[in-house]
């Protein structure tokens, strides 16, 4: 898709982070955007932020819901008439014990992470297949390839993007070649994503409670997310993937060789390492 401008756009987690920046660059590119975020405060500041730089509207959502992302889909048909660009970006993190980590948990961070970019796909599929051209982003992560320790639901649900992806990516090109389908994979980015507890259900078992001794690692993380790569740089590769209908979209390339690395040992039959020597593959999709 190479002409952007005056195509509409929809993004989960749009409120802050890489979907933040994603709208702030679809907006410079003269699109239309929807913001979907499950906070309607922080969608409220961010359209105060923006005022001025573009078209658009906001709609809280909460992406693990079939029923709200259809009230998304209507919204923004009927703001705008259609949609091109769908991201599916909502995501959340976090370092927690297997063994600590409760069944709600697990279904809000797949439910965020994984249904939500099952759930945007299934219900834009209809109005994107309606237009000339659109494509779909997903946000998934370094750790849809990588899978580093106490990570356990965002290692699965972010593999699962991958693997989702890549499916639909086969599919499409060769029943609906006009919608172009990509998988975002960063590494650190600034963003809130170390504050994803602040819009966790009841029934979450705070990290902090039941694992204060990885405390020192969450910090780690948290100070090499604010080195990352800003959330425009990254919205920038986005922009790129999309024109050039790629399916793979690494903001940082370094880290493909950690990946090679990865499954060079498998092919030759060596031993995965069991200890993680390498800083955490973190994504900030939130």
């Amino acid at each position: 898709m190479e002409r952007l401008s005056g195509r509409v756009a929809v993004v989960t987690g749009g409120a802050n982070g890489i979907g933040l920046g994603l709208v702030r660059r679809f907006l410079r590119e003269g699109m239309k955007v929807v913001i979907a975020d499950v906070a309607q405060a922080d969608i409220d500041g961010a359209l105060g932020d923006l005022a001025g730089s573009g078209e658009a509207i906001g709609v809280q959502t909460d992406v693990a819901d079939a029923a709200a992302m259809a009230r998304l889909a209507d919204a923004a048909v009927s703001r705008f008439g259609a949609v091109h660009v769908l991201c599916n970006n909502a995501g959340v993190g976090g370092s927690q014990r297997f063994g600590n980590i409760t069944l709600e948990t697990w279904r809000w961070q797949l439910g965020v992470n994984l249904w939500g970019p099952i759930l945007g796909c299934q219900t834009f599929l209809p109005i994107l297949e309606a237009q000339d051209e659109a494509h779909i982003v997903n946000t998934a992560s370094m750790a849809g390839f990588i899978y580093a320790p106490y990570k356990a639901p965002y290692n699965v649900s972010k593999a699962g993007v991958v693997a989702l992806t890549e499916g639909l990516f086969r599919e499409f090109a060769e029943e609906k070649p006009h919608i172009g389908l990509s998988v975002l994979c960063p590494a650190f980015v600034a963003t809130r994503i170390g504050e994803d507890e602040r819009n966790a259900p009841a029934g979450h078992a705070r990290r902090s409670e039941t694992d204060p001794d990885l405390e020192p690692l969450r910090a780690q993380i948290r100070a090499d997310l604010a080195r990352g790569k800003s959330p425009d740089e990254v919205a920038g590769y986005v922009v790129q993937g999309i024109r050039e209908r790629r399916l793979h979209i690494f903001p940082h390339p370094e880290w493909i060789k950690v990946i090679s690395d990865r499954a060079g040992r498998i092919v030759s039959g060596e031993a995965v390492e069991a200890r993680f020597t390498g800083r955490l593959p973190e994504a900030a999709a939130s």
